[in-house]
């Protein structure tokens, strides 16, 4: 039975989700607090359709990962939309990553990563990326890149030729049950649906409050900071060069990444923000700041990655630090090579109370609301798996 349902976010998730709900019929209205779609993370980010190289075996990652690289790479194909295999190559400089790039090989197979290739041999590793440095890679020949925010804007087309709505400017700021429907309210509107499901990212323990959920995960914002290679000097990268990630650190480490528009960005670093949605240093919220330095596990996460922390907002402030990082992988590098900064990210981190970040997908349930309370990397890939998944395990009934 078709139903009116409300999506809060307009990024790639939020989106998705309504399209494959108006593809079953329903009645969709999708809220969306910015003047645009795909405003923060979907419109910050490096384009990587990701293969699961990295992801635990049996995870949701690697399951909603594995699918959603097909249906994003199919939706493309469908729109006439740009979807680049450049290809990636996971490069361990030194025998000390050996172990680490053996068991990102393990986790790759596992998770069924199409035509993937161990390089021991460096001649080889050169015919793929002349210009690297290293012992060793794993080569991930079918990663792709693509524009998400694109992707975002035609799938949002689909949503209003089915005849959902779509509202820019429409700030959730209360959601109240009311026999068994939600009451959902903005500055400019009032309205009451069968079911919301909320994909609010940055925002998402904020509007998770306003139904009453448990306050964790919070979530903990982290600015990830790119540079962008002088056009001549491009030729450097021709598709993707990861370091072998150091699993006692949460993220990926300074990488080069070739974009569907060819220009090459190095980075991201991982910085704690000082907003939501803060994308540089003079973006600053006294209550997100509060807020995250009191949560219980806010001093479990000091000790255990403060010298990681130093390093980033070392590398932030200071270029010839950054460069070095980078340098690592493409030794020829220079640091004028290092051109401009692009636009940073903001990646919505959630964290527990006892200061543990949560690496998995998670969702909590509250009655006819469905929030989903963390939806870190590969998010974007797995964008219309996700949406599958929760009409299968969330709105089973509205959908069924």
């Amino acid at each position: 039975m078709a139903e009116d349902i409300g999506v809060v976010g307009g990024g790639i998730v939020g989106i998705a989700l309504a399209r494959a709900l108006s593809d079953r019929g329903h009645r969709v209205t999708v809220l969306e607090k910015e003047a645009g779609l795909a405003a923060h993370q979907t419109g910050h980010n490096s384009g990587v359709v990701h293969a699961g190289l990295y992801y635990t075996p049996g995870s949701l990652k690697a399951e909603l990962c594995a699918a959603g690289r097909v249906l994003i790479r199919d939706f493309c194909a469908e729109k006439g939309l740009p979807y680049r295999e450049v290809g990636k190559l996971v490069v361990a400089v030194d025998e000390s990553e050996l172990d680490a790039l053996a068991d990102i090989e393990r986790r790759s197979i596992e998770n069924g990563v199409p035509d993937l290739a161990r390089i021991d041999d460096v001649e080889r590793l050169r015919e793929i990326e002349p210009h690297a440095a290293g012992i060793a890679a794993v080569h991930s020949p079918h990663t792709a890149v693509v524009d998400y925010a694109g992707i975002t804007e035609a799938m949002a087309q689909d949503v209003r030729a089915a005849g959902g709505d779509i509202r820019l400017g429409h700030e959730v700021t209360g959601i109240r049950l009311e026999r068994g429907r939600v009451r959902v309210t903005t500055p400019v509107s009032d309205d009451v649906f069968d079911r919301l499901i909320v994909c609010a990212g940055l925002q998402s323990d904020v509007v998770a409050k306003l139904v009453g959920a448990d306050p964790s995960p919070r979530i903990l914002p982290f600015r990830g900071e790119y540079w962008e290679l002088a056009p001549e000097r491009t030729d450097l990268v021709r598709g993707m060069i990861y370091p072998v990630p150091d699993p006692r650190f949460p993220f990926l480490g300074v990488h080069f990444t070739r974009s569907v528009r060819d220009t090459v960005h190095v980075g991201p670093n991982a910085v704690p923000a000082l907003a939501r949605e803060g994308y540089g240093w003079l973006r600053f919220s006294p209550k997100d700041t509060w807020q995250s330095l009191t949560w219980p596990g806010a001093g479990s996460l000091a000790k255990q990655h403060w010298r990681m922390g130093v390093g980033e907002i070392g590398g932030s402030l200071v270029k010839p630090l950054y460069f070095g990082k980078a340098r690592r992988f493409i030794p020829e590098l220079r640091m004028s090579d290092l051109a401009r900064r692009s636009p940073a990210g903001v990646r919505a981190q959630a964290w527990g109370r006892g200061g543990e970040l949560l690496d998995d997908f998670a969702v909590d349930q509250v009655g006819p609301v469905t929030l989903v309370r963390n939806a870190p990397s590969p998010a974007a890939t797995s964008s219309m798996a996700i949406a599958e998944y929760l009409l299968e395990h969330h709105l089973a009934e509205s959908t069924g």
